[in-house]
């Protein structure tokens, strides 16, 4: 298993977080300022001339926008004044590093870390990265010793939403937050944290998590009648459903047209607050790309990761252990374990017997996580060869999201914090989540079964298809 954080990586966080540190003080007001920066890193990292503009285009890609290979910085800072949204790739190259690999570029990490045949290799230019290709599943950008590939970070633009007192913004958070920021660290505080940021509340992702739950439950008691139907899942991951988009489309029928929980958390929070702005935080570089989606675009204006929001953390002097705790029960156990391979299956079964206890054709589950073990379930569909499961769910990372490429703590601690978390949740499944039904009524329906009509506006929300 490829590690998360190379050296560089580590380098690269640093950067960023004294780019924060800068841009939030009000001291990267200039080219000079950022020209500063650049001195200063490479004294502290023993660089030299040569690497002025791989150091330059880092600064660049920690500010959320694209590599030049300019020489010098010109409009970066009035860019990111004037930015609404981080554009794609999400995923791009700097220029002039993988030479340095030369001929022992075969024996890197990154030369077999694409497992989606997404881009191929030239001994001499390194990674060509085809974006319509691209899952930007991560892989390629934690494998890199030599900083060569890097995803955009897009938290400069939201400072300038943060610190505008007439802009609403929350934090929308996926499920696998608990536990990233330290085994003593609450969800309380760290709804605190974000709040003395500037963010107007934190939200639990795994709300939606329930709404979504409770549609596809009742999808699959629809659709699945007999012994060779199936229904795909997992709605929540952006790679598994572009892989099967992409390269299954006959199996990409039995798809749940669902949206994931974040955009479900954006439409639903824009509803409720009109002009507001919605920032998801999750563990998942492939989330900054689903949020561009031309189906899916509006509804969460930025992406973070966990790795980025620890070092925003440290940049801002935020010692999350010593604030007090704003603790709120948002969403159920069920949604709060979709962090988890299985999670998702786990609590849709317990909808389906709740709705359907007296179904002939039972919900048989299959769970399947990482590169590897989705390629061969869908090969096995596609060949007909997997009838023994009627409900398959898919998670890119191994062990769900809490294995994803941008968490701060190892796979299996994080699950074991996770299911402990959503047990302590007051609200055992999605139908007894009493805040679904006061979201409705804010909509202007008391009926939990608009989260299914997809012919009204609520029920539209939940469906991937543009707003």
């Amino acid at each position: 298993m490829v590690e998360k954080f190379t050296e560089f990586q580590a380098k690269r966080m640093e950067i960023f977080r004294e780019v924060v540190k800068r841009e939030w003080n009000g001291k990267l007001l200039t080219n000079d300022d950022l020209e500063e920066l650049v001195a200063e890193i490479k004294k502290k990292y023993d660089y030299n001339d040569e690497d002025d503009l791989f150091i330059r285009d880092h600064i660049r890609v920690a500010m959320g926008l694209n590599p030049s290979q300019s020489k010098s910085f010109t409009y970066e800072l009035e860019d990111i004044k004037n930015l609404d949204h981080i554009e794609k790739p999400i995923v791009t190259k700097i220029e002039g590093r993988c030479e340095s690999c030369g001929k022992e570029l075969e024996e890197r990490d990154c030369y077999n870390s694409c497992k989606y045949e997404a881009h191929m290799y030239k001994r001499s230019k390194g990674p060509i990265i085809v974006n319509e290709k691209c899952l930007n599943c991560g892989s390629c950008v934690s494998s890199c010793s030599f900083g060569a590939i890097a995803d955009k970070i897009e938290f400069l633009p939201i400072t300038n939403l943060l610190k505008d007192e007439e802009t609403t913004v929350y934090a929308a958070v996926a499920p696998s937050i608990v536990g990233q920021f330290g085994d003593d660290i609450t969800m309380g505080q760290i709804r605190t944290a974000l709040k003395y940021m500037g963010f107007q509340d934190m939200i639990e992702v795994a709300l939606f998590a329930d709404m979504l739950t409770i549609k596809e439950a009742f999808e699959f008691d629809h659709l699945v009648k007999k012994e060779d139907d199936f229904f795909l899942t997992s709605c929540c991951c952006p790679v598994w459903i572009r892989l099967v988009e992409n390269n299954y489309p006959e199996v990409f029928e039995h798809m749940s047209p669902s949206v994931s929980p974040m955009v479900l958390s954006g439409r639903m929070l824009k509803k409720l607050y009109p002009d507001s702005k919605v920032v998801f935080i999750g563990p998942c570089i492939a989330k900054k790309s689903e949020a561009k989606e031309p189906e899916l675009a509006g509804a969460i204006d930025f992406v973070l990761t966990y790795s980025e929001l620890d070092e925003i953390f440290k940049a801002l002097d935020i010692n999350l252990a010593e604030l007090p705790s704003d603790e709120k029960d948002q969403a159920s156990f069920a949604g709060r374990v979709y962090a988890r391979t299985g999670g998702v299956s786990f609590s849709v079964k317990t909808v389906v017997n709740r709705i359907a206890p007296r179904r002939l054709v039972k919900l048989r589950a299959k769970k399947v996580d990482g590169v590897k073990e989705c390629k061969q379930i869908l090969e096995d569909l596609l060949a007909a060869k997997e009838r023994e499961a009627n409900f398959v769910e898919g998670m890119g990372c191994d062990g769900g999201c809490v294995g994803g490429p941008r968490t701060n703590i190892d796979t299996d601690k994080a699950t074991k914090i996770v299911n402990e978390y959503g047990e302590d949740s007051l609200i055992m499944t999605p139908f007894d989540n009493m805040n679904i039904i006061k979201i409705l009524q804010e909509l202007g329906s008391d009926r939990i079964e608009d989260l299914m009509d997809e012919g009204n506006e609520v029920g539209r929300l939940l469906i991937r298809e543009k707003q």
